[in-house]
């Protein structure tokens, strides 16, 4: 019995002692660290969106004279007249009959595809451009200068580029051709030639140009047919049925092409046909 209170006591004891020291270090524990002073509330800025400046810089292209179109339509219109450009400066230059002359010369000569059509192309092409620089140039400085330096609108600059065009092509239409046309449109009848509409003179200029053509080839032709004419004969007087008169026709007409200067004497023609 003695034993058992013994072991009471001191458990007893032990609980005493740990409330004790639960309440003295609740008391006197370790000091707090002091509080330190609160920063002082930074001032907030509301966002304000930068503002959006009602000019905009444009530094691209400007066609003037054409009010109220956007850059879509502007890049259709342009699109669609680079592509038309090549057969409107083909029926309204010197190429339709220089061509027709070359195509002429080389039937003539029994030849088919020498030159080939990319050179006969080429060379009506480079003679072309010869013959159309000064009108290029008085274009360029009539109408492109003014328009580049803003002094004029791209309509006034289109009207002013046609007057060394039309000067060109009035020189060599036919006033039948123009007679046809006019009655085809049924415009009255200009007080002189100057006076002609586009509409009515591009059409007179092409007719006008193909008969030219066609004149030049068929003189051209004549003296190379005389020749096919005279090699039959006489491949047919002497019985040569089985060989083609072409045959002996071709080598003849290349040598007398050849003889006088064919080439020279060709485009020296053409090019004065255009004075």
């Amino acid at each position: 019995m003695s034993l058992c209170r013994r072991v009471r006591c001191l458990s007893i004891a032990a609980s005493l002692f740990i409330a004790l020291g639960t309440n003295a270090l609740a008391q006197f524990g370790p000091p707090q660290p002091e509080p330190q002073p609160a920063a002082p509330p930074v001032a907030t800025v509301p966002y304000l969106p930068a503002p959006v400046s009602t000019h905009q810089s444009n530094n691209g292209i400007q066609i003037q004279g054409v009010p109220g179109s956007n850059v879509p339509w502007s890049i259709v219109t342009l699109l669609t007249a680079l592509t038309l450009l090549p057969s409107v400066l083909i029926c309204i230059t010197p190429f339709a009959r220089l061509l027709i002359v070359f195509h002429f010369l080389r039937q003539a000569l029994g030849l088919q595809t020498t030159p080939s059509n990319q050179t006969l192309i080429g060379l009506s092409l480079i003679l072309t451009c010869f013959l159309m620089q000064p009108v290029a140039q008085r274009i360029y400085d009539d109408a492109v200068v003014p328009l580049q330096a803003g002094q004029m609108t791209a309509t006034e600059a289109l009207e002013k580029g046609q007057v060394p065009l039309r000067k060109f092509m009035v020189h060599y239409v036919r006033d039948k051709d123009v007679a046809l046309f006019l009655d085809l449109a049924g415009e009255p009848r200009p007080a002189s030639i100057d006076d002609i509409s586009m509409r009515v003179l591009v059409p007179a200029y092409i007719v006008s140009e193909l008969k030219a053509g066609f004149q030049i080839g068929t003189v051209l032709f004549l003296p190379f047919l005389i020749v096919d004419m005279v090699v039959a004969s006489i491949t047919t007087s002497v019985g040569m049925f089985q060989l083609p008169p072409v045959v002996i026709s071709t080598p003849i007409k290349l040598l007398l092409f050849l003889m006088v200067d064919g080439w020279h004497l060709l485009i020296d023609s053409l090019m004065r046909s255009f004075r």
